[in-house]
């Protein structure tokens, strides 16, 4: 949140472990309600599917195989969910929602993992 704060946009996030359950989740105070549940639903796609959701987004409209991946229950397949990485293992994802665009949301989530990287194991 505070990457995002730093650039003017109020958003929520969320973070996930490796089974998409909620461990952390703060909307800011001028975040839209609706920000708590995109940024847990990006979470919990990201960490399903160990990827970031702008690549399964742009996967979706690309590949007619992938195309009917909006329809599973729980994926939201918008910019904003990246998966959180020890060597190969994903551990969990942060969702971030509310900024104007998603490739902003996932900036911000991108910032918030760098942050910490260091304190994962």
């Amino acid at each position: 949140m505070n990457a995002c704060a730093a650039n003017g946009y109020a958003v929520a996030a969320t973070v996930v472990d490796r089974a998409g359950t909620v461990k952390a989740q703060l909307r800011a105070d001028n975040a839209g309600p609706h920000t708590l549940d995109s940024s847990e639903r990006k979470a919990w796609t990201s960490a399903s599917a160990k990827n970031t959701t702008s690549a399964m987004q742009q996967g979706a409209q690309q590949n007619p195989a992938a195309a009917n991946l909006v329809y599973l229950p729980g994926f939201l397949l918008l910019g904003g969910g990246v998966p959180i990485k020890v060597g190969n293992d994903t551990i969990g994802a942060v969702g971030v929602g509310g900024a104007p665009g998603g490739h902003l949301d996932e900036q911000c989530a991108v910032a918030a993992i760098e942050k910490v990287k260091g304190q994962l194991q």
